[in-house]
């Protein structure tokens, strides 16, 4: 056990990943049929250049902000847990945490229902057969179940970085080449040029495609701390995502630019030539995702509660989200991504702020509670709904960002300060 942190360290043996596993583990993270609806809706809201530009540069800064807590995490060795314990306190941490637990539920849950309606959409056109909601909701569980049972540097090593990196990026060139067609066909120049209705500026735009990486943060430090260096996590984490993200929600924009605003996002792949296997493979790449967010929520409940072993914790929550997916309907994406951003935002803003710049406060034992982060924390999550609200030619999470970093920043300096003898 580490002294700044009830949760868990990684020791030398288990500080197996370099760059390479870093850059597969995120981009195959990255991937995914959430990302590129979300891309989706981006069009016709705004043109097709201004899309594809905040797509590049909010992927890019959420890749970057992603990279920098996997920094943290593998520079201390740290659970995503054990950062939100050293910066908001061991007591005060449990309500973040215990947020972060609700929130993997909720992306397991939607991984599972994508995959559910992929398979049936493959079911429908490869063999003109529906097998309903409950069978592949259980066969995806039941998979994701045994994967839980293994190992997860296992599985990142052998299985994402030799296996499924491979055949998910063929996919997605497949996918690219015909949609590309489809678009030189329909006339590229006319669509290139295309303006969009105006119902989203670019602020707005930069927020709804950060949201996806920053849903990410509180995960990337359990694994980041088995990194073998701070420098090859920040690295690999930051291109494997920064591509995966870009790629896919400009895949999201391009295929909508081409099938038409409105539909589904399955049932368009399933529209080009070799989409039913591509499409297929990008599902068994959704495993990875769905594992990652039980995986990650067992060790953020198990610092809660460590009477459960983390095997225990990830079969529970993975029993959880099963039933959670044959009884809740999901259908409203966006809203609840921009809801968690609200609070995972200013949570890691003021983490950053903290910790980011001064590190050597990793190694600090946690108070029961930091009450300058805690108020920060919550004043972040109010000025970023605010601004939703009055303000929202403006955006959202920026502007929250920035703010809370610079207050966690100063909260640390006035902490230190306070903390030196007379």
């Amino acid at each position: 056990m580490n002294s700044a942190s009830s949760s868990p360290t990684a020791s030398a043996p288990e500080r197996v990943f370099g760059w390479r596993e870093h850059t597969a583990l995120w981009f195959s993270l990255g991937v995914g049929l959430l990302v590129m609806q979300v891309g989706a809706y981006l069009v016709p809201a705004m043109g097709t250049q201004g899309a594809l530009l905040a797509v590049v540069f909010g992927s890019l800064l959420g890749a970057g902000l992603l990279a920098w807590v996997a920094w943290l995490g593998c520079t201390s060795g740290q659970t995503s847990a054990g950062l939100i314990q050293t910066a908001y306190g061991r007591g005060f941490a449990r309500l973040p945490i215990l947020l972060n637990v609700v929130q993997l539920l909720g992306w397991a849950t939607f991984e599972l229902v994508v995959m559910r309606d992929g398979t049936r959409a493959i079911g429908q056109q490869a063999f003109g057969l529906d097998p309903g909601l409950v069978a592949p909701t259980l066969l995806w569980g039941a998979i994701v179940l045994l994967l839980l049972r293994g190992s997860m540097l296992t599985l990142v090593r052998r299985i994402v970085s030799r296996i499924g990196l491979p055949l998910v990026v063929l996919s997605l060139i497949w996918l690219s080449v015909q949609f590309g067609l489809k678009l030189d066909a329909a006339g590229l120049d006319a669509l290139w040029q295309r303006a969009g209705d105006g119902s989203m500026n670019t602020f707005q735009a930069l927020d709804l495609v950060i949201a996806m990486p920053v849903s990410w943060l509180p995960l990337v430090a359990d694994y980041a701390r088995h990194g073998k260096s701070g420098r090859s996590a920040l690295g690999g984490t930051w291109l494997g995502y920064t591509i995966a993200n870009i790629w896919c929600y400009g895949l999201g924009v391009l295929v909508i630019t081409a099938v038409g605003p409105g539909t589904d996002m399955v049932g368009a792949l399933l529209l080009a030539q070799g989409g039913l296997i591509a499409l297929g493979l990008i599902l068994v790449d959704e495993l990875d995702n769905t594992y990652g967010d039980l995986y990650s929520g067992s060790v953020s409940a198990h610092s809660l509660h460590g009477g459960l072993s983390l095997r225990a914790w990830g079969t529970l929550l993975a029993v959880v989200s099963i039933a959670f997916a044959l009884v809740l309907p999901m259908h409203q994406l966006e809203p609840f991504l921009l809801m968690l951003s609200s609070v995972f935002v200013p949570l890691f803003g003021t983490i950053l702020g903290r910790l980011g710049i001064q590190p050597a406060r990793l190694g600090q034992a946690p108070r029961l509670v930091h009450a300058g982060p805690a108020a920060i924390w919550v004043l972040g999550i109010v000025l970023y709904h605010a601004l939703a609200q009055w303000a929202p030619q403006y955006g959202s999470a920026l502007p929250t960002l920035a703010v809370t970093f610079v207050l966690g920043a100063l909260s640390a300096r006035t902490g230190m300060r306070v903390a030196q003898p007379a």
